[in-house]
């Protein structure tokens, strides 16, 4: 079986569902695809309010208009296509997102965008007669790659980030969120809660490709969500003292870079001891020069678990581990939770009508990945679907789903919408 190519066009028309169905997906895919890649490392780089997101924000509006869809940015820069009046209340919404964490996969977030149109497609062939709105969304900056906050669109729009709190996003450069949108062409001014729009949802249901091998294992092309793990971005920052790496004795340095370094250490030995994950995979060192000792690494931590009081548990032990790596080399350790999510149990009803419309038999499955379906599980009524990933990789240009299983997840998606939002 073939698999969906993010940089080589896309694939031939499955044999699984319609044809129509399978072409439209695919054209859109291939539409997609080129957008953000980078050249040298086959991954994308579409980070939020960039040239490439911009890009991918003019096919979202394209993707809505060709099909007469009702078109609408919200307050947070979150994009709306609306199939039915979108004040009529008890709304059906579907979607993802569009951005990429550096060098990510074709699949990450777009695989849901455009399986929503593609899944709307289906319903218009089947001839469904809609009897609540349904609307395609794309919410921005969902993997916080540019601010380091993830899911920045759906948390401000359920008020999980505060509009002063969001003011206060920097990127790497300085760059603040608001002159980030601003210079994207969209308003930050009105930026915030919207409480108004997420009561008219009675139902939010987010296809994503799985970050994982479950279905694989299971053989199934499509599964359902159970929970998402707790999970968190914590922020170590090791100051020393900068000196000559060429004349400073070994025993009168106060190098950052040995702290960090053992607090990785521990962070893998915490997690594999807990059956939990922990990872350092961004850092920052001041002066950041060959033959300098630095005077400041800033490393970030990701860790996630089954339960909180396991989280909990990790955090504490690799925190210890590196208050006291700190003092045996006379580091200052400053240490800061950046963001948190509890975890997340998607409402049981939905997830079993989902079930229920899928005529049963589906694996239902955890996952320690984070998406604005957990984050809007507060407001509303929420539930995700997963298709198949062969090998389990993600955030990687290595990430693919099988071309078959793509269209899987459409009609699958089709059938969920048709039984939650037509006759």
């Amino acid at each position: 079986m073939s698999s969906v190519a993010p940089a080589d066009g896309p694939p031939h028309p499955s044999a699984a569902g319609s044809a129509s169905t399978a072409a439209s997906f695919h054209e859109m895919w291939a539409d997609l695809s080129p957008v953000g890649r980078d050249d040298d490392s086959g991954g994308y780089r579409r980070y939020a309010w960039t040239a490439a997101d911009t890009d991918c924000r003019a096919w979202f509006r394209a993707q809505a208009e060709s099909r007469g869809l009702i078109y609408e940015v919200d307050r947070n820069g979150n994009q709306w296509a609306w199939q039915g009046d979108p004040l009529a209340g008890d709304a059906v919404v579907t979607g993802s997102h569009l951005d990429s964490v550096p060098d990510g996969g074709a699949f990450d977030g777009p695989l849901g965008v455009v399986s929503s149109f593609a899944a709307l497609d289906e319903l218009r062939r089947r001839g469904a007669e809609f009897t609540k709105p349904v609307a395609v969304t794309n919410f921005g900056d969902e993997e916080g790659a540019r601010f380091g906050l993830a899911c920045v669109g759906s948390r401000l729009a359920a008020g999980r980030l505060t509009a002063a709190e969001a003011h206060e996003l920097r990127d790497a450069d300085g760059v603040s969120l608001p002159r980030a949108m601003e210079a994207a062409g969209c308003d930050p001014s009105a930026i915030g809660p919207d409480p108004e729009r997420l009561a008219r949802i009675g139902a939010f249901v987010e296809l994503h490709v799985e970050q994982g091998r479950a279905l694989d294992v299971s053989g199934d092309p499509v599964g359902i969500a159970s929970a998402i793990w707790p999970h968190g971005r914590w922020r170590f920052d090791f100051h020393g003292e900068a000196n000559h790496a060429g004349t400073t004795r070994l025993e009168d340095r106060r190098d950052p870079m040995l702290t960090y370094a053992e607090t990785v250490v521990a962070a893998r030995r915490e997690a594999r001891l807990a059956g939990a994950l922990a990872t350092f995979a961004k850092i920052a060192v001041e002066p950041n020069g060959v033959n300098a000792i630095p005077s400041l690494v800033r490393g970030w931590l990701d860790s996630r678990a089954a339960d909180q009081e396991t989280l909990d548990r990790v955090i504490a032990g690799i925190e210890q581990a590196a208050h006291e790596s700190a003092t045996r080399w006379g580091i200052d350790l400053r240490i800061a939770r950046e963001s948190f999510t509890p975890v997340v149990e998607f409402e049981h009803a939905l997830r079993d009508e989902l079930a229920k419309l899928l005529g049963g038999g589906i694996p239902v499955l955890g996952t320690g990945a984070g998406h604005d379906a957990g984050i809007l599980s507060a407001s509303v009524p929420t539930a995700m679907l997963f298709v198949r990933n062969p090998t389990g990789i993600s955030h990687s240009p290595a990430e693919y789903a099988a071309e078959d299983d793509c269209v899987a997840g459409v009609i699958a998606l089709a059938d969920v919408l048709e039984g939650l939002a037509c006759t």
